[in-house]
C-alpha cells in the first residue's frame, strides 16, 4: 500500500494528514499531527513565527514516518498572498502576516502608478488590502527588496527548506495580483511599472511537478525520506480540487475565510466582476472565479474572547429572537483588538443583549453575505445555479447550513471533510498513478 502525506497549513491551524487508497479505491485520511499557526503580535505588527511553524512541519513528518515507515510523497499547501524574502539562503525578517496594517499607505501608492481598475483588468484579482502586490510595494518603500534575491510564497518557502530547491507554484502565485490570468505567467510590464526587481519573479511551476527529495539534513532529523511534489499549493485551490462538481454548482470553502465561487473554464474579467469584487485565481485546468468573504475567523475570535465552547454555538440560532445583521466584510473586522467590541460597534443602533444574540447576528450576517455574493455571481455569469457545496470546517455547523439554504434558496450539500488535505492528496495519487502507468 502506498501512503501520501498532505501538509495543510491554514491561517489558524496546521495539520499533517496521511492518505491512501483502500481496496474499494476510496481515499482514507489519517491525521497524524495538528498544531497552531496563528499570527503573533510584535512591535512590527502582526507577524508569523515561521521558524516555529517549520519546526512543527518537521515534527509532523517525523510522526508520519514513525507510524507509516515508508511514504511515497508529500506536498504542502498554505493560505495565499504571504511570502518570505531571502538574500540568497538568509531570510529577511520580520515575516509579515497579511493582517498586518503595513499596506495602508502602499496600496494607495500602487494605485497612483496603476489605478485599481487597470490593475484588475490586467490581473483579474479582487481588491484586498493585504494582496501580495501591496505587501511587496511596502517592502520596496522600506528597502527590504534591496538585498533580496528571492521571494517565495509560503508553501514554496517550506518546500525549499525541506529540499533546498526554490520554486514558484502557479495556484499560489495567482493570488498575488502579479499574474496575467489568461497567459498564467507573470505580468512583467506591471512588475516593471512598479519598480519591483524582475529577478524575483522566476519560472512558474505547476501542480504535480516533482521538486526533489528531502535533503540529507532533513532526512536525518525526521527519520525517513520521500519525494516532494507540488500540489495546488494555495489551500483553496486544493480544497476546490477535493470534489467533482457539475456546471450547476457553486462551491463554498468555509474556513478562516469563506471562498465562494465556481470552476470556470477561463478567467472572467469585466466591469461587472470588478464592481462585485470577484477574483480569478488559478486552479487545475480551470479558474476559480470566486469572492473572498469573511468566514469563521469572526466566530473563532469571538469564541476565544468570550471563552465559549464551539458545540454551544448552534443553540444560539434557536434561543435568540434577535435579527440584526452587519457587513461581515467591514474593514474594522479584519484584525480588531476586540472582535466583540468591533461587532457591537457595527450593531450600536440596536446592540445584542446576550451572547446568543451576538452569535445569531454573526450567523445571519454570514448567510446574508453568501446570498448577496451568489446574486452577484449569477448576474455576472448570466445563469442560475441550483446547488451549493459547502466544504471545510464551516460545513460542520448544521444550523448555519440550514440558514444558508434559507437565505440563498439553493440546495446545500455540506461535506464536512478535510477538503484541502483531500485535494492535496488527490494530486499526489494522480501523479503517482500517472508515473506507474508510464513505467
Amino acid at each position: 500500500m502506498k501512503y501520501f502525506l498532505a501538509i495543510d497549513l491554514g491561517a489558524s491551524s496546521g495539520r499533517h494528514v496521511i492518505g491512501y487508497l483502500n481496496d474499494n479505491n476510496e481515499i482514507i485520511l489519517d491525521e497524524v499531527h495538528r498544531f497552531r499557526t496563528e499570527m503573533d503580535d510584535s512591535p512590527s505588527g502582526l507577524i508569523w513565527d515561521i521558524p516555529r511553524i517549520f519546526n512543527e512541519i518537521k515534527i509532523g513528518i517525523k510522526k508520519a514516518f514513525l507510524k507509516y515507515k515508508e511514504i511515497e510523497s508529500l506536498s504542502i499547501d498554505t493560505w495565499g498572498v504571504d511570502y518570505v524574502l531571502l538574500n540568497n539562503d538568509k531570510e529577511i525578517t520580520p515575516y509579515y502576516a497579511y493582517r498586518n496594517d503595513r499596506t495602508i499607505l502602499s496600496k494607495d501608492k500602487v494605485h497612483e502608478i496603476i489605478p485599481f481598475k487597470d490593475l484588475y483588468m490586467r490581473t483579474g484579482i479582487q481588491y484586498a488590502q493585504f494582496n501580495t502586490i501591496y505587501q511587496l510595494y511596502d517592502d520596496k518603500i522600506k528597502g527590504r527588496l534591496d538585498n533580496a534575491t528571492d521571494y517565495l510564497m509560503l508553501p514554496s518557502y517550506f518546500t525549499y527548506k525541506l529540499t533546498g530547491i526554490k520554486t514558484h507554484e502557479y495556484t499560489n502565485e495567482s493570488t498575488t495580483s502579479l499574474l496575467n490570468p489568461f497567459t498564467k505567467e507573470y505580468d512583467y510590464e506591471l512588475i516593471e511599472k512598479l519598480g519591483l526587481p524582475k529577478n524575483l519573479f522566476k519560472e512558474i511551476a505547476k501542480p504535480g511537478d516533482f521538486i526533489g527529495c528531502l535533503s540529507k539534513e532533513i532526512e536525518e532529523e525526521v527519520g525517513g525520506n520521500t519525494k516532494v511534489i507540488l500540489c495546488a499549493s494555495h489551500d483553496t485551490a486544493s480544497a476546490f480540487n477535493s470534489i467533482e462538481t457539475d456546471s450547476d454548482s457553486i462551491i463554498l470553502s468555509s474556513g478562516t475565510w469563506s471562498l465562494l465561487g465556481i470552476k470556470s473554464k477561463e478567467a472572467i474579467v469585466s466591469d461587472n466582476s470588478l464592481d462585485a469584487n470577484y477574483t480569478n485565481e488559478g486552479g487545475i485546468d480551470y479558474i476559480r472565479f470566486l469572492k473572498n468573504i469573511m468566514g469563521m475567523y469572526i466566530v473563532n475570535r469571538l469564541r476565544s474572547e468570550l471563552h465559549i465552547e464551539s458545540r454551544d454555538l448552534d443553540d444560539s440560532l434557536n434561543i435568540s429572537s434577535y435579527n440584526e445583521v452587519f457587513d461581515v466584510n467591514d474593514k474594522s473586522l479584519l484584525a480588531p483588538v476586540s472582535m466583540y467590541n468591533a461587532i457591537n460597534d457595527l450593531l450600536k443602533h440596536n446592540p445584542p443583549k446576550s451572547n446568543d444574540d451576538l452569535f445569531k447576528s454573526v450567523f445571519n450576517s454570514l448567510a446574508l453575505s453568501y446570498k448577496n455574493s451568489i446574486l452577484e455571481l449569477e448576474s455576472i455569469t448570466q445563469r442560475t445555479y441550483s446547488k451549493l457545496y459547502i466544504l471545510g470546517g464551516g460545513a460542520n455547523r448544521k444550523e448555519l447550513n440550514k440558514l444558508i439554504e434559507k437565505y440563498t434558496g439553493k440546495k446545500v450539500i455540506a461535506l464536512p471533510i478535510e477538503a484541502t488535505s483531500l485535494g492535496n492528496i488527490n494530486i499526489q495519487i494522480k501523479e503517482y498513478l500517472k508515473n506507474e502507468k508510464r513505467s
